[in-house]
């Protein structure tokens, strides 16, 4: 007898799970499948399940493909299973490609394209779909995006868009969705949500024709260049009823989080003054290292900068300026911009070809934070007293790369309805964001004489 074996959380249940168990099955005479606990798939990085593991395996049992349903609980079980039962063949979808090829010395390992076109039809009616989401834009950001949402359940990339074909083209070589489009109202036609990773100076206008069709968006920062820009895409987005969020993946961070909480409980007493500092020498063909216009440091690391200052100062500064450090090219190469406020100061420092220490200081008058570099990808941070001996450590959970999957995961959860108050970033917050854009836009052409 042939006995195969296959994976997975099956949140949500729906077709391409239906599929890829009968084709599965069609491979041996008894297949077994490991239904993931929701603490293992914490553990490895798996966001946002929404069924109980009861009703999970219900549902594969209910397919009739199944002739042995089992549990997944820890790391290494895998092989364990294989061993136990006796396997000839573990199956699991083409997403996680090479990723067990480790398996072959135990048996034949084989990975199933995934269902083109996959429905978002569920076993039962009173779960919520599937949201169908698509990706804007095919450059690098959009690749890092696109590896990491596999890795929170009940969202699935099914179509990617870009006028330019060719680029289309290598995005889809490179990853493994089925759906591609170059005109963008077809595009929008095939899906529920999108992902904005287009150029700065587009993510305005794709916002704006997205959110008019009723698609929610997340949208990466800069979403737009002015205040009142801003002012009007999120009014659109609540008249549309939909979710519109900007992308600064260091809100939705589990340490960030905690790092404000500590900073507000009084820990360090009255918060007095902030400065973060974001620095990176990049690619010199890079769109910051050389787009005078829409690139340069503040560009793209102004939004890290600007959010810590906003969260804990609030947005009711007195003044604030702005100073840049132009390059031969245009960009501006460092960029400091310095709040004044009733009670504090605060300073973001960005540079694109100029390396500083990329730190978040938080001063307070019993002590004070600092979260070392890149805090922007916090994973832990220290309390700092007068007393130099005594130092609160904490450490915080981080999974995965860049913090993306913590980034879907909220914007699914407020397409869902389930994540309660908005506030790890707020609308308004985005907006008092895009005036500090502004305000940067203007100085910068003046310094570069436009």
């Amino acid at each position: 007898m042939k006995k195969i074996i296959t994976y997975g959380s099956f949140d949500l249940f729906h077709e391409g799970h239906y599929k890829i168990l009968e084709r599965a099955k069609a491979l041996g005479d008894y297949l077994i499948v490991g239904v993931t606990t929701e603490h293992f798939d914490r553990q490895r990085g798996k966001l946002n399940l929404v069924d109980p593991i009861m009703t999970r395996i219900e549902n594969v049992r209910k397919t009739g493909f199944a002739d042995e349903i089992i549990v997944e609980d820890h790391e290494g079980q895998k092989i364990e299973d294989i061993q136990k039962y006796d396997i000839d063949t573990f199956v699991l979808g083409s997403d996680w490609t090479g990723k067990f090829d480790y398996l072959k010395q135990y048996c034949n390992v084989v990975y199933l394209e995934r269902t083109p076109n996959i429905s978002s039809s569920f076993l039962r009616e009173d779960r919520k779909k599937l949201t169908k989401l698509g990706i804007v834009g095919t450059g690098r950001v959009a690749r890092r995006f696109y590896s990491e949402i596999n890795y929170v359940s009940g969202v699935e990339a099914v179509s990617a868009y870009n006028p330019d074909f060719e680029n289309l083209s290598e995005f889809m070589q490179v990853c493994t969705i089925n759906g591609y489009c170059d005109d963008y109202e077809s595009f929008l036609d095939s899906v529920d949500a999108i992902y904005v990773a287009s150029p700065n100076e587009t993510h305005a206008e794709y916002v704006r024709t997205a959110l008019d069709a009723g698609k929610h968006v997340l949208c990466e920062k800069p979403m737009t260049f002015t205040y009142d820009e801003a002012v009007e895409l999120y009014a659109l987005a609540k008249e549309k009823q939909v979710v519109l969020m900007e992308g600064i993946r260091a809100a939705y961070l589990p340490g960030f989080q905690q790092l404000l909480t500590v900073a507000k409980n009084g820990t360090i007493g009255d918060i007095c003054d902030i400065e973060a500092c974001f620095t990176r020498i990049g690619d010199p063909a890079s769109r910051e290292m050389s787009d005078a216009r829409y690139g340069g440091a503040f560009m793209e690391y102004g939004s890290y900068t600007l959010l810590p200052i906003f969260k804990l100062m609030g947005l009711d500064y007195e003044e604030f300026k702005i100073d840049s450090i132009l390059g031969d090219n245009g960009i501006d190469v460092f960029t400091k911009v310095e709040f004044k406020y009733k009670h504090g100061l605060a300073t973001s420092k960005t540079g694109a070809g100029v390396k500083s220490e990329g730190q978040l200081v938080i001063a307070g008058t019993k002590g004070y934070i600092l979260a070392q570099s890149p805090w922007w990808l916090i994973r832990s941070f220290d309390v700092r007293y007068e007393d130099p001996g005594k130092v609160d450590h904490y450490e915080a959970g981080f999974v995965g790369n860049d913090g993306f999957r913590y980034e879907i995961a909220e914007f699914l959860t407020k397409i869902n309805g389930t994540g309660g108050h908005d506030f790890k970033l707020t609308a308004e917050e985005s907006i008092a964001m895009a005036k500090v854009v502004e305000r940067f836009m203007d100085t910068r052409r003046k310094q570069q004489g436009f």
